[in-house]
């Protein structure tokens, strides 16, 4: 799907796309945070038949209700085109000993050689978290590798083996 974006000085960013049946959807994310998410009118790509102005909450809760899931959807298509790679959520459950400490410091990857593509928290998606992320409570991790370094990180961040 081609998605135009266009600069709008001292506004934002206009995002435009058409579906597959024919709607033009165009969303402006403001410098302040908010959203506008609408609808034009298929005969003037000027005017807006459907209009719904979004509070920076309310886009971040939109985001993440989007965001997650398509993410996970696209490793999933992955691992089904490469054997033996395998995408799963790993949640940073309340009491961690990585709760409240940064990515970097699980050493993830050189543990187990499972990599840590996003992290999907209420504030939304970081996706490519560096090793200075912070990690809390109730984070989920994006994790691609096998199914054994999986299982392995699972394991580090639960304390338990």
């Amino acid at each position: 799907m081609d998605v135009t974006e266009t600069l709008l000085p001292g506004v934002g960013i206009r995002y435009e796309f058409v579906t597959r049946s024919g709607a033009h959807i165009g969303l402006i994310s403001r410098r302040d945070g908010r959203i506008d998410v609408g609808v034009y009118d298929r005969s003037d790509a000027d005017v807006w038949i459907e209009l719904v102005r979004l509070t920076p909450a309310e886009a971040d809760t939109l985001a993440e209700l989007l965001g997650a899931p398509r993410i996970a959807e696209r490793f999933a298509d992955l691992t089904r085109e490469i054997p033996g790679l395998v995408a799963a959520q790993v949640e940073i459950e309340p009491g961690s000993t990585f709760a409240g400490r940064t990515l970097g410091e699980t050493r993830a990857r050189s543990r187990t050689g499972a990599s840590v593509v996003a992290v999907v928290r209420s504030a939304g998606v970081v996706a490519a978290p560096t090793p200075s992320q912070p990690l809390t409570a109730g984070d989920v991790l994006v994790v691609l590798g096998t199914e054994d370094g999986i299982a392995a990180l699972r394991r580090i961040l639960t304390g338990v083996g």
